[in-house]
């Protein structure tokens, strides 16, 4: 038996959800279906997926990126 679902409203700048829905246009995704991936990943870790702060982390150079890279997925 499906799960009971609820509808859930927002409001967000029309700007915003127009841009975030061309992405999920090529990733095969719905609005409501980045919205249930979100708050499945909340439900997971018990908070947030990512860190919300207001002094972000410097961005990584290349090199640091392949690094990180193949620190998680191995040499390729």
């Amino acid at each position: 038996m499906p799960e009971k679902s609820t509808l859930f409203r927002a409001r967000v700048p029309e700007r915003r959800l127009r841009n975030a829905t061309k992405i999920l246009n090529q990733l095969g995704l719905k609005p409501g279906d980045a919205f249930n991936i979100l708050l499945a990943q909340i439900e997971l870790r018990r908070g947030m997926p990512f860190d919300l702060t207001t002094e972000p982390k410097p961005m990584l150079t290349a090199e640091e990126q392949g690094a990180a890279w193949n620190k998680a997925f191995g040499a390729y």
